[in-house]
């Protein structure tokens, strides 16, 4: 009969370093700056037309703070932390 062996318990790695929880946090910042920025412009009277709707602000600089928050999300996701390599090296 074989004696089954009692192994080390596993410690728990988490799947990012600080510094990427950090820059995940800042860009889902940056993309609701994005969105409020899109907030407003409509009429409170269905009669009239607020052609404040189709303002810059909205039109183009929002969607674009928007974009910009979900690219610097990748970013943090796919950046390595600086002592990443070596911590795996010396396991």
């Amino acid at each position: 009969m074989a004696k089954k062996r009692k192994e080390a318990p596993k410690s728990f790695d988490f799947p990012f370093a600080r510094e990427n929880y950090r820059l995940l946090i800042t860009g889902i910042i940056i993309i609701i700056a994005g969105f409020l920025l899109m907030i407003g412009g409509g009429s409170d009277d269905p009669n009239y037309f607020n052609p404040e709707i189709f303002s810059f602000r909205r039109i183009t600089l929002a969607p674009l703070v928007t974009v910009f928050g979900f690219v610097f999300i990748i970013y943090a996701i796919m950046k390595k932390p600086k002592g990443a390599s070596q911590d795996k090296q010396e396991k």
